[in-house]
């Protein structure tokens, strides 16, 4: 054999070997999924992050024909489902839809069953900005106008907040970068906060333009003000606190995908092509802005990634430096 064949043979047989694992994992995601999916909700049925999975579920099981099933995992702020899809198996078929406080749990709870490395950031799905809102007994028509009420009647004005969540630390960097003393009550649930601001119990309430939408368009509260960048059509008259002066971070509520760490990046790949297919489809896409006032994302794994890392490296700092208890 000439020195030259045995070049070409020996050259041939080596690219052969480093694209077998490439081969291999593609035939992995190519005989997937095996068997039933599973999606992990951390939450009981109702709220927001529930019915975004049951919708999402339903359209990719019409684009699949997949076995898919919602699996409500409850407990401790979401800890409870998001360490049991920590803690599975990382072969594509177990995999997570959570809301916007999962990534401040390690912040607000010590001793957590699972750590974040052990989930995998696939994909954001959509977002919203929170709204402040008034009873409409109360004189204010922005929140610029409670914080000047605040000044002048120090510690007598009450925000109600859902406790452990990104309202209460926003609403704190605002009391201290305002140099404002609100009176900051913290609920357990959504229903309890809805119907104190409803009865007029607290002031202001800050929470889930989902839930507020309803009352304000029924003119049971009075929206103040938007959390986001920019105005949401959702409540296009209602301004954002960056446009009445207030100091403050943007902040949304959001929905994300997690899959267990380890979980084969080509199905991965596949899963997220599919959830994207199915967001993206056009009655879909209208039930998540009718129900949730959802701003569509589909982000890719990284951009996800890189999101989750700057909003703890944010939110962290203030809960840290301003010692903000989750119960």
């Amino acid at each position: 054999m000439t020195t030259f064949k045995r070049r070409t043979l020996l050259a041939g047989a080596a690219a052969a070997a480093l694209g077998a694992p490439a081969l291999a994992r593609a035939q992995g995601a190519a005989d997937w999924p095996k068997g039933a999916l599973k999606i992990i909700v951390p939450f009981p049925p109702g709220g927001s992050t529930d019915p975004v999975a049951r919708i999402i579920q339903a359209k990719m099981i019409e684009n699949t024909g997949w076995n898919i099933l919602v699996d409500n995992k409850p407990g401790g702020t979401g800890a409870v489902g998001s360490a049991i899809a920590a803690k599975s198996a990382p072969d594509g078929q177990t995999w997570m839809l959570t809301f916007d406080s999962h990534i401040l749990n390690p912040a607000f709870a010590s001793g957590l069953p699972y750590k974040d490395s052990e989930l995998f950031n696939v994909m954001q799905i959509g977002r919203t900005p929170q709204a402040i809102c008034a009873h409409p007994d109360r004189p204010y028509k922005t929140f610029a106008e409670v914080i000047a009420d605040a000044k002048a009647r120090p510690g007598k004005v009450n925000v109600g907040v859902l406790g452990a969540s990104q309202a209460l630390v926003l609403m704190t960097l605002i009391k201290k970068e305002n140099g404002v003393d609100l009176n900051l009550i913290p609920y357990k649930g959504g229903g309890p906060l809805n119907q104190d601001i409803l009865a007029g119990v607290t002031d202001v309430a800050i929470g889930s333009l989902t839930s507020f939408s309803p009352h304000v368009r029924a003119n049971k509260v009075r929206a103040l003000a938007v959390t986001g960048e920019k105005r949401t059509p959702a409540l296009p008259d209602t301004s954002t606190l960056i446009e009445q002066g207030v100091k403050a971070f943007p902040s949304y509520s959001w929905w994300g995908v997690y899959a267990p760490t380890g979980t084969p990046r080509p199905i991965v790949d596949r899963m997220h092509a599919e959830i994207k297919k199915a967001v993206m489809a056009p009655d879909v896409t209208q039930k998540f802005i009718d129900q949730f006032n959802m701003e569509i994302l589909t982000t890719s794994p990284e951009e996800f990634a890189a999101y989750q890392k700057a909003e703890q490296e944010r939110w962290f700092k203030v809960i840290k430096d301003n010692d903000i208890k989750g119960d």
